[in-house]
């Protein structure tokens, strides 16, 4: 029996997953460890700062700061649901956001869709992740000071492995909208082919025009899974003040 390719290694994120499937292509396991692949990653000023902060004095803790507690523990669940909710809404399928009482148009409104504006929306809510979870981890950051030696070390770390991998990480997730628009231009040039295959008499197990609700489900699919990714760091400092 013919098995299908696998498209990205088990334990890969399900971002990078997800991107595999819409590139069409395999990711393979990488055969570094994380710590060879961190060092081509950080310049050697941040290796001499990350060095510093992992082997030094460990930080004073920050007189006068708020202790963490259940109010900021919501207020992280809440950033995560507003997020969350924005990306449902602005890339639901079409037929998802229509009132169900309205009746439906007589053409389809995306006949000549353009992807111009599904780019737009993806960088949009790309910087809403990057602004709202760069202010979160930012707070808890300074929680983190304010309990021991020891957080306080952890929240320096942090603060350094945000600054240092921060330009990396903006030009790694930009590549992901390019990747979406080829997977448009793909759907669109099928959906292409099966009306004219129609208009000729053929016929098609699949309706023309309904890709775009399809690319609409995963443009959302990458977005939540990009949450994902940005939340871990959050998710790490959050984990860190509760166990204290």
């Amino acid at each position: 029996m013919v098995q299908a390719p696998q498209r990205a290694a088990p334990s890969a994120p399900a971002l990078a997953r997800l991107l595999a499937q819409l590139a069409d292509t395999n990711v393979a396991e990488s055969s570094q460890s994380l710590p060879d692949r961190l060092s081509q990653w950080l310049g050697w000023t941040d290796a001499i700062a990350l060095s510093a902060a992992l082997t030094g004095e460990p930080p004073a803790v920050a007189p006068h700061a708020r202790a963490f507690g259940r109010d900021d523990a919501n207020l992280c669940a809440s950033v995560r649901s507003a997020l969350t909710r924005t990306i449902t809404r602005e890339s639901a399928p079409a037929l998802m956001r229509r009132d169900a009482r309205a009746p439906a148009p007589a053409a389809p409104a995306d006949e000549r869709a353009d992807y111009a504006e599904y780019r737009q929306r993806y960088l949009s809510l790309q910087q809403a992740m990057e602004t709202d979870i760069g202010q979160l981890r930012a707070r808890l950051r300074v929680m983190l000071a304010a309990k021991t030696p020891a957080l306080a070390r952890l929240a320096a770390v942090d603060a350094i492995m945000e600054r240092s991998l921060g330009a990396r990480e903006r030009s790694l997730l930009a590549s992901v909208p390019a990747l979406l628009g080829a997977r448009f231009e793909r759907l669109r040039a099928a959906d292409e082919a099966l009306a004219a295959a129609q208009a000729g008499g053929e016929s098609a197990a699949s309706t023309p025009g309904a890709w775009l609700d399809g690319f609409r489900r995963e443009m959302q699919n990458v977005l939540l899974a990009e949450l994902d990714v940005r939340f871990q760091p959050v998710e790490g400092l959050l984990a860190a003040l509760r166990a204290r």
